[in-house]
């Protein structure tokens, strides 16, 4: 008889039959952001603390390291090193781990944001940071494990958008498609925040309006603001296997 669920585990490459999804097994657990680039089970203390950078439509965060004329498979796990130098990507990272850990089932991000525009995206990256030592050509590479799109004017309802109110801090929820990921000992989990994903998702002009019909006066540069205080914890959910 098949199980309730046949799933291939990426990280380790095999296949596991589990009684339901997600398995009964898998406690959900919050990956805090934190400063200086921190990623921890820990919620920050902090009374105040954030992390900007400056959106530019007119220099959008693109999906892939190379030109391509077609949406390539290959960036569902490509290296995120060619971003990760960018000044509108967030980046927070976990320690190398103890050991193996393994993620199963939907992922949920909870950001505490803010902008000085009327609309802006908050799209979430989780990352397998690979070890230096890490043989076959793999050292230091940054394999996409998950990725989503959000766009911020419907984080209250996809009926009703909403615009930003300039410089106020708004929380957005959202939940990311299913993983079964072991990230290994050694490796380290990363996540990655941009406001653009080109030409993955089309840019968002950062001015509420209709974004097919936008004009080009629209499409102007925003701060974004990601906090990360005792207040508005920013984190993703997701759950581990024990």
């Amino acid at each position: 008889d098949l199980p309730k669920a046949y799933v291939f585990e990426t990280g380790r490459n095999v296949w596991q039959k589990k009684d339901q999804w997600p398995p009964a097994d898998a406690l959900a657990r919050r990956l805090y952001f934190h400063a200086r680039r921190g990623l921890t089970f820990d919620p920050p203390m902090e009374v105040a603390g954030f992390d900007e950078y400056v959106s530019d439509p007119q220099n959008p965060t693109p999906f892939f390291s190379k030109p391509t004329l077609d949406m390539a498979r290959e960036y569902m796990d490509a290296d995120q090193r060619f971003v990760e130098g960018r000044p509108d990507v967030l980046t927070y990272e976990t320690e190398p781990l103890a050991g193996d850990m393994t993620i199963a089932g939907p992922i949920s991000a909870s950001l505490f944001v803010s902008s000085s525009g009327s609309d802006s995206d908050f799209d979430i990256k989780l990352i397998d940071v690979y070890p230096q030592d890490a043989l076959g050509g793999l050292s230091g590479y940054e394999q996409l494990v998950r990725g989503e799109p959000f766009r911020g004017k419907f984080r209250n309802s996809f009926e009703r958008p909403e615009p930003f109110r300039p410089d106020q801090i708004q929380s957005i929820h959202f939940t990311m498609p299913d993983v079964y990921h072991c990230f290994l000992k050694g490796h380290r989990v990363m996540v990655q925040v941009q406001s653009s994903w080109f030409p993955l998702t089309d840019r968002n002009p950062q001015t509420f309006t209709d974004i097919p019909t936008a004009k080009a006066s629209d499409f102007v540069k925003a701060t974004e603001r990601v906090y990360r205080s005792k207040e508005a914890p920013s984190f993703i959910e997701v759950n581990v296997e024990r």
